[in-house]
């Protein structure tokens, strides 16, 4: 279903207009889809619809899509992360079809009389274009989940077997299936979406949260963050305070394109906060292969309060000899390993330029660290990472 010349240059030419608008064509199209189609907030997530991340993410989705109609491979990577979100949430081809109306109405709302027939028509053809693409990924994506072994698709009953606290902000939580049958396995870094009807929700809330140990074929282990700032923190809590061993939820198959590449060269696993938790999954991996280069491990959080898993990860390094440093931006206390302020890369010892790297934590740190990263000479296709939430850039 290629687009036309003169239907790409109609698609682009309204790029402007809706730059214009900027987060109000998001926020109209979000108001009006729940107004009519309030089923759909069981599967959109409430907070972030609340705090305007959801409603920034996809302006930029459709301003780049827009933009990128002769050129679509430059977003194969947003399209590859993307669909893999969505089968955590159990997106389905119906939803495309109620998204695509209500995208083309907010199109006419905000284009006015430059949204003519001829260009409605080639916005319309350019959304079946984009639909199309993520659907058969997606279907890819679900029918690899539910072939593999201990594979499934959709949502499949857990019960909590152990709660771990690991610092003062996070818990972990083991989960076994229900059914007692095999588990899919899993890439370290990936994610599994978990389903809750929290007592304060009026609607089923869906979350993502990374695998935090090495697959074992038997459970699987999530770190969750306590959150405490306004319009997050439903589902954190809920976790905290309501979900104890014996507790039945609802999982989706472990899924994700963030995951460790397999490498002889020595890889650097840099985290703040609770990004450390994909680390730990790989680092646990790394561990069971027994990694023949050398691993070096970073972290940075607040405290030796907020400081997750510091006791196994200073086990780990020290039987395999590799480096780790953490960077508390307060702290008394300060060594080889242990440092006070911003983390910087000058403070490791072995050299950077040939290791693979791997980021996780909030959005700001990782500018910094990806920025510093190239400063030093990295080649960008030797940093990998994640970003929790939605769609954005570094």
């Amino acid at each position: 279903m290629e687009l036309s010349k003169d239907e790409i240059t109609r698609v682009k030419n309204t790029v402007p207009l809706l730059e214009e608008a900027g987060v109000a064509v998001s926020e109209y199209f979000y108001k009006s889809m729940f107004e009519k189609n309030a089923e759909l907030k069981n599967i959109f997530n409430l907070s972030n619809q609340a705090s305007g991340r959801q409603q920034f993410a996809l302006f930029n989705i459709v301003v780049a899509y827009a933009k990128n109609l002769e050129n679509l491979d430059k977003l194969s990577n947003d399209v590859e992360r993307t669909a893999h979100k969505h089968t955590s949430l159990n997106v389905a081809p119906e939803h495309y079809k109620v998204v695509g109306y209500h995208i083309i109405e907010t199109l006419r709302h905000f284009l006015g009389d430059a949204f003519s027939k001829e260009t409605e028509k080639a916005w319309l053809k350019a959304y079946l274009q984009l639909a199309d693409i993520f659907i058969n990924r997606e279907e890819q994506i679900y029918s690899s989940s539910e072939n593999k072994t201990g594979g499934w698709k959709g949502t499949r009953d857990f019960v909590v077997l152990e709660k771990e606290i690991e610092s003062k902000l996070v818990t972990s939580f083991y989960l076994a299936p229900v059914d007692k049958g095999p588990i899919a396995d899993y890439r370290p870094g990936q994610y599994i979406g978990i389903e809750l009807k929290p007592q304060t929700s009026d609607y089923t809330e869906v979350r993502q949260y990374s695998l935090s140990d090495a697959a074992n074929q038997s459970s699987y282990r999530i770190s969750v963050k306590r959150e405490s700032e306004p319009n997050e923190g439903i589902v954190s809590n809920y976790l905290h305070d309501s979900i104890h061993v014996g507790s039945h939820v609802k999982l989706t198959p472990p899924t994700g394109d963030f995951f460790l590449q397999e490498t002889h060269k020595p890889i650097v696993l840099i985290s703040a906060g609770v990004g450390i938790t994909p680390m730990m999954a790989m680092l646990e991996h790394l561990h069971k292969q027994n990694h023949s280069e050398s691993v070096t491990f970073l972290h940075a959080c607040d405290n030796e309060k907020q400081h997750s898993f510091q006791d196994r990860v200073k086990t780990i390094c020290l039987k395999h000899k590799w480096e780790h440093h953490t960077w508390y931006w307060e702290s008394s206390i300060q060594n080889s390993h242990v440092h006070t302020g911003l983390m910087n890369f000058n403070d490791i010892q072995r050299p950077l330029s040939d290791s693979i790297y791997y980021l996780c934590g909030p959005l700001g740190f990782m500018k910094f660290a990806k920025d510093s990263l190239s400063d030093l000479g990295v080649k960008e296709q030797n940093i990998h990472y994640e970003i929790f939430g939605p769609f954005a850039e570094l």
